[in-house]
């Protein structure tokens, strides 16, 4: 039996991996880590989750806890994930990463951190999204320089990064599939006289609104044609799901940062 510390655990991301956890086999979860001075503190998680006593209380501090699990499971903040992974890293414990809004230098960071533990790292741990990354990249292989590439993301009103990290991870793997240096050719929204588009960029718009969990279209746009990919989340299970499976997959692997790519055997 895996046992699983879930990182945010009172949270609304958090309450649904609790559940996905004691819904699978071969899993569950040992403990439970919220901000200090969260009203959750002293808690039992199960009884959060809706899944029942687990005898599993919510603590202030992953130190106290790391040792009594096989893999970690964060969804809080970039920043915050950084300084679990450094816990991680210290006691060689696996983890799997969904936060979002990491900057360059902060995946960087990540990646040293990643030699002393196996880390799966993913925007966004839906099965339907990964697929559709590898999906994307082999579209554009294929279209070419002919097609224009645009990406429209939405999310609900209170995500607080914007684009989405998986908008930016279709914009990196199309920029990829077409040869072009994503930090050179993205473009975030438009306004203005902007003059003709470039032939080259890769654009992404942002709706934030109402309670929209998470809706990613990537727009071909040809002479005569376009071609639509979309991904529509209907509920955070999903994101729940996936990442469950990654903790199954990671406690069997090797130092290193990993990804849903990893996890799903859609590379190579």
């Amino acid at each position: 039996m895996i046992k699983a510390i879930v990182i945010g655990a009172a949270g609304r991301m958090g309450r649904m991996i609790v559940n996905a956890i004691q819904n699978s086999d071969g899993i569950t979860c040992a403990g439970a880590i919220e901000i200090p001075g969260h009203p959750s503190q002293g808690q039992d998680v199960g009884v959060l989750a809706g899944v029942g006593e687990l005898g599993v209380t919510i603590e202030d501090n992953l130190k106290s806890v790391i040792q009594q699990g096989a893999v970690v499971i964060d969804f809080t903040t970039a920043e915050a994930s950084l300084k679990n992974m450094e816990i991680a890293a210290q006691h060689h414990t696996p983890m799997v990463v969904g936060s979002t809004g990491f900057s360059s230098e902060q995946l960087e960071q990540a990646r040293k951190l990643s030699k002393g533990f196996p880390c799966c790292l993913a925007p966004n741990m839906s099965v339907g999204v990964n697929l559709m990354f590898k999906i994307v990249e082999e579209i554009t292989r294929t279209l070419g320089d002919d097609y224009d590439v645009e990406i429209v993301e939405a999310h609900h009103r209170m995500k607080k990064d914007a684009p989405s990290g998986t908008a930016l991870r279709l914009g990196e793997v199309a920029a990829r599939g077409l040869g072009r240096n994503w930090a050179e050719v993205g473009v975030y929204g438009r306004k203005g006289l902007i003059g003709e588009r470039s032939k080259e960029e890769i654009g992404i718009q942002v709706i934030r609104a109402g309670d929209i969990v998470g809706e990613h279209t990537v727009i071909f746009g040809g002479m005569g044609e376009r071609l639509e990919v979309t991904h529509r989340a209907h509920t955070r299970d999903t994101l729940a799901r996936g990442a469950v499976r990654a903790a199954k997959w990671v406690v069997e692997q090797k130092a290193g940062l990993y990804d849903m790519g990893d996890v799903l055997g859609l590379k190579g």
